[in-house]
């Protein structure tokens, strides 16, 4: 994160944008409105939609003053102190940088752009410009992940040997919903490397350390998937099985597989083996960040 003063003025508010926050919900009206209206010094005074009609309709569901048809009129508002990117994985790199250009903050929800190029290319925007900008990487804030990373470093399970993780990335499986047939496309950076998997192996580098090397391979096994309301099959383009092996920087030894859709067995389960004890950490799905 760049090291930029913040533009707000020391016991002043931050004035807040929600770019993607729709009348019809999603992630935005579950999680970022909720929050923000619950911690002091935010107020959220704008928000912009694809559209200016669903705009007001979200403004007026919502209570958000301003309202929008697109994110570089939200970007560009003088009302706006920080920008929040809640829409879908493809849409990141033109609202982040509307936001950039404006020289506004931003919170972008992860991935932060569908490939490395996008990615690197916001990340050196934001430092050209000084921006504080911040990817919403959420597992590694989560409380339960905290204290996981509290009781490893005050030594509840020893020297940490190894850990193991197996997860399901719940979509990704033998039928999707279709508003997500987005998500078999890998060129929209939407899949299960870089969401479920993504967000848990950022929740394990966060509480055990980062890798000093590693093998990984990312295999397509299903070649079609069923469109859950239409029954149509679907070319599945994105790999539905991920395996990563490695050491950390600690010696300690990983072994972690994700699978597309839902187990009939283990859905999510990460254990760490210490010389002094082990943990495990269950869960309905492998998306460890919700």
């Amino acid at each position: 994160m760049p090291s930029a003063s913040s533009p707000v003025a020391s016991g002043s508010s931050i004035g807040v944008g929600i770019i993607g926050l729709s009348a019809s919900g999603g992630w935005a009206a579950a999680s970022h409105l909720p929050a923000l209206r619950a911690l002091e010094g935010f107020d959220i005074r704008a928000l912009s939609t694809s559209n200016p009609d669903s705009a007001r309709r979200a403004g007026e569901q919502y209570g958000v003053p301003l309202a929008f048809g697109s994110a570089k009129e939200l970007a560009e508002s003088p009302d706006v102190d920080l920008v929040v990117v809640s829409v879908k994985a493809p849409d990141h790199y033109a609202n982040v940088m509307a936001a950039l250009n404006a020289g506004k903050m931003v919170l972008s929800e992860w991935p932060l752009g569908k490939n490395a190029a996008e990615t690197r290319e916001l990340a050196e925007t934001a430092e050209a410009k000084g921006v504080r900008t911040f990817v919403g990487l959420q597992a590694r804030t989560a409380p339960h992940v905290q204290y996981l990373r509290d009781l490893i470093a005050d030594g509840y399970v020893g020297d940490v040997l190894s850990t193991t993780l197996v997860g399901s990335g719940h979509a990704y499986g033998d039928t999707v919903d279709q508003s997500n047939i987005y998500l078999l496309d890998p060129a929209n950076g939407a899949t299960l490397l870089t969401i479920p998997f993504g967000h848990t192996i950022d929740a394990l580098t966060m509480a055990l350390g980062e890798f000093a090397d590693l093998n990984a391979r990312a295999v397509t096994r299903r070649t079609t998937v069923r469109v859950a309301q239409t029954g149509e099959e679907v070319a599945m383009r994105t790999a539905d099985q991920i395996a990563v092996q490695g050491v950390l920087e600690s010696g300690a030894v990983v072994s972690a597989h994700y699978r597309g859709g839902l187990s009939r067995g283990t859905n999510f389960l990460w254990e760490i083996n210490g010389t002094e004890g082990d943990i495990q950490i269950n869960g309905p799905n492998g998306h460890l960040q919700v």
